[in-house]
């Protein structure tokens, strides 16, 4: 059985999301960011990515990871995009060309798109309003326009980003561009990405796994 280990609260959400898409069964080892525990290194702190037991899992102290028939496997989207080929049916690629695209994608979103939606949301959502930066927000938010536009061209014909379906690489994709919901000036100027992020939103797997985020502590 697939082992996930992480909150819903992190990147795991997007190998819970896949998973709960295409019905794997699967074990749940939550494991919470050392960053948000007092002293995580206390007998009774709870499992955390500074915990022995699971650096015994991946060495580099992040969550996710998976664990599954002897594969050990870290990051999100590169979990996604296995899970998607070993079980995911018409979320995986039907051939070669359309697992060049997803991989494609994955790595798109994670240079183009990761690092300034993050700083989106820390800056209007995430942090403590007296910790909030909005110069560092706007700034975010003028380098996203380009990558914005160009996914918004890729969804227009299909509304998908690989094949004409929703696969994996439209739920990889939408993981990251929900860090910029925020920012909703980039959205009115991208309504293709608008529209298939809600559509991306309003499948029962994705509520399903946003309601298990929701009933974790923030």
């Amino acid at each position: 059985m697939l082992t996930i280990y992480g909150v819903y609260r992190s990147r795991a959400s997007r190998n819970l999301w896949l998973a709960h898409e295409i019905g794997l069964p699967f074990r749940h080892v939550p494991v919470i960011q050392a960053y948000r525990l007092a002293d995580p290194a206390t007998a009774d702190a709870p499992l955390n990515t500074q915990s022995p037991a699971f650096r015994a899992v991946n060495p580099n102290g992040h969550i996710p990871s998976v664990e599954e028939d002897g594969v050990v496997l870290h990051e999100s989207l590169a979990i996604n995009l296995y899970l998607a080929k070993r079980h995911g049916g018409t979320l995986g690629p039907a051939d070669l060309a359309e697992d060049g695209q997803m991989t494609m994608w994955a790595l798109w979103a994670a240079t183009e798109l990761e690092g300034n939606a993050l700083t989106v949301m820390y800056n209007r959502a995430g942090k403590p309003p007296a910790e909030r930066d909005e110069a560092l927000a706007q700034g975010a938010v003028a380098a996203l326009r380009a990558p914005f536009a160009v996914l918004d061209a890729a969804l227009r014909d299909t509304g998908f980003l690989v094949g004409g379906r929703f696969t994996v690489a439209d739920l990889n994709t939408a993981e990251v561009v929900r860090y910029a919901m925020a920012a909703p000036e980039l959205f009115q100027d991208a309504p293709a990405v608008r529209g298939w992020l809600e559509a991306c939103h309003a499948r029962p797997a994705f509520k399903t796994m946003m309601a298990e985020r929701e009933r974790e502590p923030a």
